[in-house]
């Protein structure tokens, strides 16, 4: 991820959140590796709703996060699961 990005991001979530804060993560992975965001969340339950042909699933998770710098370590771990789309 490029560091100008990750210091806008900062940036904007402290503006916005007062940590520690509940916050939604909303991934789009291809159907068959949602099990790989959930394992990044083990204590929050993920909805998940697949897409209209069943090639894609999104996988929202709400959880509690400490600190805009954990929000972006989330980001960057969920970034080495193949084919997914953070939102």
């Amino acid at each position: 991820m490029d560091q100008n990005w990750i210091d806008s991001f900062r940036e904007k979530l402290d503006q916005h959140y007062a940590w520690p804060s509940l916050y939604v993560f909303k991934f789009i992975v291809p159907t068959g590796k949602e099990e790989q965001v959930k394992t990044l969340f083990p204590n929050n339950t993920a909805t998940e709703k697949k897409s209209k042909q069943g090639n894609y699933t999104s996988v929202t998770v709400q959880a509690m996060m400490h600190s805009s710098d954990a929000v972006i370590d989330m980001y960057i771990q969920a970034s080495q699961i193949e084919g997914i789309v953070a939102l």
